[in-house]
């Protein structure tokens, strides 16, 4: 049983939540909710998006988080005699959406520095591959594979082959060549389709926004599997003020840079050994089975994401307020498990 306070440090999203301005919108759009129509304020996020991103609207397909929109790209590029490849590990929703429709999935082990292997996944990007999942900084590892390799291995895949570059994660690195969206500076070919969410630096998780951006031709494939009013009125509104409340985002980045810093500074000083994170997550290798430290945290009102394929001893910490980050090494720093045999 969970005590009655818990910290949940087993999500990604931003640790102070949404801002004041996108909280009023909130506030604002519930108490019309009743007389607003869903379709026209989703209609409204769609125009919204495409004006910040200089694309046209018919590129911008909207989704009840990411996840909608990775179900959709399944749908409409993976299926049954198709395989789909990705990162092992990584964020496990497009493998889930992707066997669903029987297509055969592909994990390809991350290389030695934990980007990408790209060099591995073309050599099994064979006839049948027909959608490859990059989560870009990557879910659990935080780490980056660098834009030019990206864009490399997009130009040596089969034509038929469609990747989704997945940046939820994107704000919370720092601006460089290495980091240059696929939204931002696109590549010239209608394979690609890039994703974002309000589920992380925007902290709006629980009113579920994502969305897409591609060529219009594969944005309309996409969007034929989207669910009508999958969007609703208080999510598309706090989206669209999120959106226009870019200094909060550039707040909300720095912030984390800092407790991400001091997170490791903490974890260094403890001789234990993190993966250096671009994102607001540190996979931390605790040198004993993950399963029981998620368990000791659980047991003390932490919670923490579970194990993952390939890092049975690394636990997955997302950076919490300072205040519940202390209270994480308090935790860590209990005599049984801090001297738990290894």
């Amino acid at each position: 049983m969970l005590p009655d306070r818990v910290i949940r440090l087993n999500r990604t999203g931003n640790a102070r939540g949404p801002s004041p301005r996108v909280l009023a919108a909130i506030l604002d759009a519930a108490q019309h909710a009743a007389d607003l129509d869903p379709d026209v304020e989703s209609e409204a996020l769609r125009n919204r998006i495409a004006r910040f991103h200089s694309v046209t609207p018919e590129q911008v397909v909207l989704g009840c988080g990411s996840t909608e929109i990775l179900r959709m790209a399944a749908d409409a590029f993976a299926g049954s005699g198709k395989s789909a490849i990705t990162a092992l590990p990584t964020a496990d929703m497009m493998g889930r959406c992707a066997r669903r429709v029987g297509a055969d999935v592909i994990a390809v082990p991350l290389s030695r520095n934990y980007s990408h292997d790209l060099a591995a996944m073309l050599e099994r990007a064979g006839a049948t591959a027909g959608l490859i999942y990059i989560c870009n900084p990557n879910s659990p590892t935080g780490t980056l594979t660098r834009r030019r390799d990206l864009e490399q291995f997009i130009r040596e895949l089969p034509d038929t082959t469609c990747v989704l570059i997945d940046e939820a994660y994107h704000h919370y690195v720092g601006e460089s060549s290495d980091n240059a969206s696929f939204i931002d500076r696109p590549v010239d070919d209608a394979r690609v389709m890039v994703t974002r969410s309000f589920s992380k630096i925007h902290g709006l998780a629980g009113l579920r926004v994502g969305y897409a951006i591609a060529a219009t031709k594969t944005a309309r494939l996409l969007a034929a599997g989207r669910l009508p009013g999958s969007v609703n009125v208080v999510a598309a509104q706090a989206a669209a003020a999120a959106l226009d409340d870019q200094e909060y985002v550039r707040i909300s980045a720095r912030r984390n840079a800092d407790d991400r810093q001091e997170f490791l500074n903490q974890a260094n000083a403890r001789m234990l050994r993190p993966i250096d994170s671009q994102t607001n997550f540190v996979l931390l290798d605790t040198e004993r089975p993950a399963a029981e430290v998620v368990e000791r945290f659980k047991q003390n009102g932490i919670l923490l994401a579970p194990p993952f394929p390939g890092f049975e001893k690394h636990v997955r910490v997302s950076i919490g307020t300072p205040a519940a980050m202390r209270e994480f090494w308090n935790i860590w720093d209990l005599k049984p498990l801090r001297h738990a045999s290894m």
